[in-house]
């Protein structure tokens, strides 16, 4: 057979043939949309996106960034993960630091896509967003409403591995985000503003202080460090054993004994936040429970010279205040053990005091401080960490008189510190040291 060009149909032909059926298709869709009931006409549709979802051998997963005004935990930990994700191919990336924060945070930007793969899986990731309307009460503009986004991240797979990734793969992406969270935590101090908003505002907590750099009784320090590291560490069994994940500790001893730069250590070594709640300010039990509940996971709460603090005990006393309008040491302990400690976890409370033997019993009993260490004055152990500290010092002729003196003289880290910073020469600081002591001695 001999092919023809003039047998072909000519372009003018072609086009109005497609013309024709272009035309014939809108006329059948309008004519479906008039005569066939939205009910029916949703049914197929839905067959047919079935249908060719199951040609498809994708799936996506929609991670939204919030549940209704629930901020959704998953979209903040895919967020933090993929922005270690970012490959030089990446054209836009999101840049954020705050400005007292030390590190920049980088994330993903609008639109651009993610590859990763885990366990052998290839995993596409693209964070998405669409404005919406959100209507409010306030006079935000002309119609009552305000324009916002709504971000979320869209995953897309091979439908096989649904199981792996669900099972899988974002409780790892959960795992990650977390130990990125922890390495770039900074640790903030939370004081509650009497003055303004009578709540929690923080700053930074810059403070130096280091367990292993604490002068004070070895064998205490070892206690505490190993006290706390089985703390963090028994998620699972305060949930088998069916107890609050808090752990309680008193701090007691002098002034000037490290009970303070303890707190800030302990801080330092779990990278948890610390509330410092200074009792005497608080008016009544609701204000209380509402600070408590103001704090955070992974925090310590720290009310210091809870022996100062009489008016706790005062208080208790009929006085014909209504309870909800005071505050007293019953409702502080009793929200404690109770509503504050199952709102959250890894929570540490510190009551620090001068005069253990001052304390109310109800403090003492046992499951309420779990742990009692005494800050005691220096000893010639915490002398040598000092000395360390501050002039690089090990061994010096002049030690065994400064420990012979320190088991007659009672000095606090806090007076041998403040002796040891008046020199950088250790023969000079040192004699100092020791005309301290003696007159200290002669004295007494």
């Amino acid at each position: 057979m001999v092919f023809s060009y003039e047998s072909m149909p000519s372009s003018n032909t072609v086009l109005s043939a497609a013309a024709s059926v272009t035309a014939s298709i809108i006329l059948f869709k309008s004519i479906a949309n008039d005569l066939i009931p939205d009910q029916i006409h949703k049914y197929f549709s839905s067959c047919i996106h079935k249908f060719s979802n199951r040609l498809s051998s994708q799936i996506t997963l929609v991670i939204e960034e919030f549940e209704g005004l629930t901020p959704n935990h998953m979209f903040e930990a895919a967020n933090l993960y993929l922005g270690t994700k970012i490959s030089p191919s990446t054209q836009r990336i999101k840049v954020h630091k705050p400005e007292k924060d030390q590190e920049f945070t980088v994330t993903v930007d609008k639109n651009q896509e993610i590859i990763d793969f885990h366990a052998g899986i290839k995993l596409n990731w693209v964070l998405q967003s669409q404005n919406t309307q959100i209507k409010q009460s306030t006079k935000s503009d002309n119609n009552g409403s305000i324009r916002t986004e709504l971000r979320y991240f869209e995953l897309n797979f091979h439908k096989k591995h649904k199981d792996n990734v669900l099972k899988v793969y974002l409780p790892y992406i959960l795992r990650k985000a977390k130990e990125i969270k922890e390495e770039k935590k900074v640790v903030r101090l939370h004081t509650v503003d009497y003055n303004g908003t009578d709540y929690w505002s923080s700053v930074i907590l810059n403070h130096p202080a280091k367990l292993d750099l604490m002068a004070m009784d070895p064998d205490a320090k070892k206690e505490l460090i190993d006290d706390l590291d089985r703390f963090i560490s028994r998620k699972d069994y305060y949930r088998r054993v069916g107890k609050a994940w808090k752990r309680g500790y008193l701090f007691f001893g002098p002034p000037g004994t490290g009970k303070s730069s303890l707190v800030a250590a302990m801080a330092n070594y779990l990278k948890f936040d610390v509330y410092d709640l200074d009792i005497k300010e608080v008016q009544c039990n609701s204000d209380l429970r509402r600070l408590l509940i103001g704090t955070a996971n992974r925090s310590i709460l720290v009310i210091e010279d809870v022996d100062c603090n009489v008016v706790l005990q005062n208080r208790e006393a009929g006085d014909g205040v209504p309870e909800d309008e005071k505050i007293t040491l019953s409702g502080l302990l009793n929200f404690i053990d109770g509503l504050w400690s199952s709102c959250g976890d890894e929570r540490i409370i510190v009551f620090t005091t001068n005069h253990k033997d001052r304390l109310d019993p109800a403090l003492l009993r046992p499951g309420r401080m779990d742990v009692h260490i005494e800050m005691s004055y220096c000893t010639f152990s915490g002398f040598r960490i000092l000395a360390s500290n501050y002039l690089k010092t090990e061994e010096h002729g002049l030690f065994p008189t400064i420990q012979e003196l320190l088991t007659k003289v009672e000095a606090t880290p806090a007076e041998i510190a403040g002796e040891l910073m008046k020199s950088d020469d250790a023969d000079i600081t040192l004699l100092c040291l020791v005309k301290y002591l003696k007159n200290k001695q002669n004295r007494a």
